[in-house]
């Protein structure tokens, strides 16, 4: 069971004793709604999760991307967000421990701190799938088995727990074995500080060598990629590495599902200027021909029905061959029912083709 949010000027009427989830609120988690806002009123679904991999990891079909948490957003907008995700149903939130290490000020790990003081603030470690990644931090960049081992200590320290529910490795390192990479991530997974490993940002080549050696080694194996992947970036992962994913069993959890922006519409030809730390980069797609199709398609789209861009992009993705949920991150509440939204779209074939036809 997970929720979806809808919005209300007033507040629903509600008989009896409803359960907590059905209480109408002037407040989302830490953030108070102002009077003048439409309120946001979580509504319980029955949502089956997504299954990672060969994992007995079930989670909500929407990843909630931290790397905002410490950059764009504080720490008080950063809760907010994940109270938010929380209590509608979102359990999976994807951090690394070099967020935000590109912004002024600061050293990389402000994401996962915040996802950490959040979770001993509200007392649900056991309730949200903690997915961090190593091996890009400033202080432990590579994949050698003893800065894997040091980057996931840090990562156990910050985020304030004894274990890490899925662990990537951020980029490759090419000048490690794929042997020792495993190896030393397959000794955390007995050691209990990991409970499942993944990876990110990986060659079809390497992918291969590493999952044939954890299977002839009887040693913990990737569960998951996580790898670009969306409307305006389909070839980052169809192909090679997308049939490398399907053939050992593994899921995707796409990152830049929405293009760093670019999927949500709020960048057009003539229109206004975005306030966005990412908008140069997702601009750019404004100057393709396919940026320019995939937004008139998600537009056909979204209006048939009645849908935010953003959750027409989110839907076509995870409607894509091994996509168990792709990664969407909001700097504020406001931005999260077009994300939340996708548990209960569903696209007809003709749409998903018409979005795939303007994609190519």
């Amino acid at each position: 069971m997970f929720v979806n949010w809808v919005q209300c000027t007033e507040p629903l009427p509600i008989t009896g004793d409803p359960p907590p989830e059905l209480a109408s609120v002037r407040t989302c988690g830490a953030a108070e709604i102002p009077p003048d806002r439409p309120l946001l009123f979580p509504i319980m679904t029955t949502t089956p999760g997504s299954r990672l991999g060969s994992s007995d990891l079930t989670v909500f079909p929407l990843a909630l991307g931290g790397n905002v948490f410490g950059w764009t957003a504080d720490e008080a907008e950063s809760f907010a967000v994940l109270d938010a995700f929380a209590a509608a149903g979102g359990d999976f939130v994807d951090t690394a421990d070099v967020y935000s290490a590109w912004a002024p000020g600061n050293k990389g790990g402000e994401s996962e701190t915040i996802l950490g003081r959040w979770i001993a603030a509200r007392g649900n470690r056991d309730s949200v799938v903690v997915a961090t990644k190593v091996g890009a931090h400033p202080d432990f960049k590579g994949l050698k088995a003893a800065n894997i081992a040091a980057a996931t200590e840090e990562s156990l320290r910050r985020l304030g727990t004894d274990r890490i529910d899925l662990l990537y490795t951020h980029f490759d390192d090419e000048t490690t074995p794929v042997e020792e990479i495993v190896t030393a991530l397959d000794q955390l997974v007995r050691a209990g500080k990991v409970r499942y490993v993944a990876a990110s940002n990986l060659s079809p080549a390497r992918l291969t060598a590493s999952l044939e050696f954890a299977q002839r080694e009887g040693l913990a194996a990737y569960v998951a990629l996580q790898p670009k992947y969306n409307l305006v970036s389909r070839d980052s992962y169809e192909g090679e590495l997308a049939e490398v994913t399907a053939r050992f069993g593994l899921s995707a959890v796409p990152y830049s599902a929405l293009a760093s922006g670019f999927l949500t519409g709020k960048y057009r030809q003539g229109g206004p200027a975005v306030d966005s730390a990412r908008a140069e980069g997702a601009g750019k797609n404004l100057e393709t021909e396919r940026g320019i199709k995939v937004l008139e398609a998600l537009d056909a789209v979204a209006a048939e029905h009645g849908a935010e861009l953003a959750t027409v992009a989110l839907a076509w993705l995870a409607a894509q061959p091994t996509v168990a949920a792709p990664i969407a991150s909001a700097r504020t509440v406001e931005q999260l029912p077009s994300l939340l939204a996708l548990a209960d779209l569903k696209l007809t074939d003709s749409q998903l083709a018409l979005l795939t036809a303007a994609s190519a």
